[in-house]
């Protein structure tokens, strides 16, 4: 595959390819939010957990209780 002319050397020598590169064609991420994101995904995980053991819990003591008291 052969690069084209409008590529961008970012750490090129050449300080006239330098004055190229513009601030748009750069994305960057914020690493703090990447983290709030594990962070609330974990957080919602570790709810449906507890809510699905409550559930469980709660219907095999009813099915229990019926079973007895009959």
């Amino acid at each position: 595959m052969k690069k084209s002319n409008e590529d961008i050397k970012l750490f090129s020598t050449d300080p006239s390819l330098k004055t190229n590169v513009s601030l748009d064609k750069i994305k960057t991420t914020n690493v703090n939010i990447l983290l709030n994101r594990v962070r609330a995904q974990e957080k919602n995980d570790s709810k449906k957990k507890i809510l699905f053991s409550f559930l469980m819990i709660t219907v095999i003591s009813v099915i229990s209780i019926i079973t007895i008291s009959n």
